[in-house]
């Protein structure tokens, strides 16, 4: 028995909690809020507060550059657990990971590009990708209408 497909809005919820979950095992340290939009092949992640006390206390002492190479270096340090844990979640393979963190917002942006969109309750996103026709009673203009509506 297969386990039923979750909503886009359900699959985002769960991103969201895995990484502020992954965040907090890295960095010992939670984000205030994660915001996750699944994309067309890709995902983004926004977090706020994202900045960790050392670089806090680095901007405070003024040496904000330090802070940011600090910050470039956690993010690349950061990436390859992202990868595993999201290709073994989404069951799609990763093919790249852009990140960026501005240390005066605190705020870090994280886009993930995808070798597929996963499969998502209510989407025909891998048929549609893979050349599959679509149920007769779905068109790609009630596919669009829907995206939006999630």
């Amino acid at each position: 028995m297969s386990t039923p497909l979750q909503t886009k809005g359900q699959l985002e919820r769960k991103l969201s909690q895995h990484i502020q979950s992954l965040y907090r095992q890295q960095f010992h340290q939670q984000p205030a809020k994660i915001t996750c939009e699944l994309g067309n092949n890709n995902l983004t992640f926004i977090l706020e507060d994202s900045i960790t006390q050392p670089e806090k206390t680095l901007v405070d002492q003024g040496q904000i550059q330090l802070a940011e190479e600090v910050r470039d270096n956690l993010g690349e340090a950061f990436k390859p657990e992202l990868k595993k844990s999201l290709e073994t979640l989404l069951q799609v393979q990763v093919l790249d990971i852009l990140s960026d963190a501005a240390i005066s917002s605190g705020r870090t942006g994280i886009i993930v590009i995808l070798s597929q969109t996963p499969a998502f309750r209510g989407s025909d996103h891998r048929a549609k990708q893979n050349g599959e026709p679509l149920p007769k009673n779905v068109s790609s203009e009630n596919l669009k209408e829907g995206s939006q509506a999630a």
